[in-house]
């Protein structure tokens, strides 16, 4: 098995701004710093070979002795190892958490994730699952295309969201990742295109560049969607597919409006484009709810629906789904037998009792979402008066514009007062949006407080620092 590996200009543009020259902080640890929360985050893929010493701090325009530094404290910290012919290579601390000069009795405060701990009804669904299990057992519990009782309820949900839709129209995955898997693997081969919005979801971005294709980006503008530069780029690049997260998009939380949808739909016809709409935040609107699918829009199969319960319900229930075509299921099916035999009984069973009580506690998770968000505009506002955002229709977190590139090197420090972050750059493709962070309103309103008065003082000297900077000046 071939060893993956990066190239120096690659993961030049992948640190992004690390270095802050005024800072007090010693270049190797800054170093340090950013190459381990590339690591946390995933854009370093684990196993990964890095480039030579020689070549990598050419690039960085730092001494080999730095260089050396930085990545001899990364091996103690036990996030790269080096092997005999191979350089240095990423891997993840065993047996212990990311190093932290924090106390033990600090609490780590999670912003890089937007998601939601379990409620009530998660347990209550599970418990109704066992019940329902023992019809089960007398099968071999393998299923390509998973419960009829499942996909029923979701073709159900899709009709009355002005989708018809049948049962066989439907296949049950593990998670709306896993699914993007499987579209990839039938529908791309080796160096494909694949259009992506910048920015987008993280974690697609590697599941594509995973399946060896190359994203190929469209710039979000200020507001809504570039239509015309989506139908110019599917034209010019012919590229296998687009993934679009058209319902309360991830980071930026804006929703597709129905006329926009007809237009991109219209696009993709007129190209013969391959559209992936990800709903995995379809449920978590504020104020109305969205459009219809943007399969809903579409003449010809061109829409391929995913959707998730890990956002809606839970992120521990690992249970998707795609919804398209039935010539389109039935060569999906065919393609995960090759690497999967089926999504878990049980997990299927409590996603039924879910949906079945969904109205019960949705309206509430909706009503605390937007407190949450209401609350932490004000928080932010108050401790970040320079910080821009734009008011999220749904879904889980902000998109910060930050008056300077200081994005990665915020997120790096912010880890020193336990808090993770994520850095713009890991929602785009080649060091985009330094000037950028996500920031979740999942945690409580007072652990939101807390991180948020923890990260003021770190901001408030990096700005501080770059404004020396600009006036020439030196901080001893």
């Amino acid at each position: 098995m071939n060893q993956r590996r990066i190239g120096a200009t690659s993961l030049s543009q992948l640190l992004g701004q690390w270095h802050h020259d005024t800072s007090r902080t010693p270049v190797y640890l800054q170093l340090t710093h950013a190459l381990r929360l590339l690591i946390l985050d995933g854009r370093l893929p684990l196993d990964c070979r890095l480039p030579g010493e020689r070549a990598l701090s050419t690039v960085l325009g730092i001494s080999r002795t730095t260089l050396a530094s930085a990545l001899g404290l990364l091996r103690e910290q036990g996030y790269l190892t080096s092997r005999q012919g191979s350089g240095s290579v990423t891997l993840l601390p065993e047996g212990r958490p990311p190093v932290s000069p924090l106390p033990i009795t600090a609490p780590i405060l999670d912003l890089s994730s937007a998601s939601l701990s379990a409620g009530p009804e998660i347990h209550h669904a599970y418990a109704s699952a066992l019940i329902a299990l023992p019809e089960h057992l007398n099968s071999t519990g393998y299923s390509g295309q998973g419960l009829l009782s499942l996909r029923e309820v979701i073709a159900e949900r899709y009709c009355a969201r002005g989708l018809p839709t049948e049962p066989g129209e439907v296949m049950i995955v593990n998670g709306a990742l896993n699914g993007l898997g499987l579209v990839l693997r039938l529908l791309t081969g080796p160096g494909d295109r694949v259009v992506i919005e910048n920015p987008t979801y993280s974690v697609a971005i590697t599941t594509i560049r995973g399946a060896s294709c190359r994203p190929v980006s469209i710039s979000l503008p200020a507001e809504g969607w570039d239509v015309a530069g989506l139908a110019a780029t599917l034209a010019q690049t012919s590229p296998r597919l687009a993934y679009l997260l058209p319902d309360y998009h991830n980071p930026t939380g804006r929703c597709m409006d129905a006329i926009t949808r007809q237009h991109v739909c219209a696009a993709a016809s007129a190209t013969r484009t391959t559209l992936v709409a990800d709903e995995t935040l379809v449920d978590l609107w504020f104020d109305t709810p969205p459009p219809p699918p943007l399969a809903a829009f579409d003449k010809g199969d061109n829409v391929i629906t995913l959707g998730s319960t890990s956002k809606s319900f839970w992120g521990g229930l690992r249970v998707g789904w795609i919804r398209a075509s039935r010539k389109t299921i039935n060569a999906l099916i065919q393609v995960r037998n090759t690497f999967d035999l089926g999504t878990p009984i049980l997990e299927q069973l409590a996603t039924v009792a879910l949906f079945n009580e969904s109205e019960n506690f949705l309206p509430e998770r909706r009503r605390m979402l937007r407190q949450r968000r209401d609350d932490s505009f004000s928080a932010v506002a108050e401790l970040f008066p320079d910080w821009k955002t734009c008011q999220p229709e749904g879904g889980l977190s902000w998109w910060v514009e930050l008056p300077q590139a200081l994005a990665t090197i915020l997120a790096s420090h912010a880890e020193s007062v336990g808090i993770r972050m994520g850095a713009g750059p890991r929602f785009g493709v080649e060091g985009a949006f330094e000037r950028y962070l996500r920031l979740p309103f999942t945690l409580s309103p007072p652990e939101m407080r807390q991180a948020l008065v923890r990260l003021q003082p770190i901001w408030q000297q990096l700005v501080a620092q770059g404004s020396e900077r600009s006036r020439g000046g030196i901080i001893v």
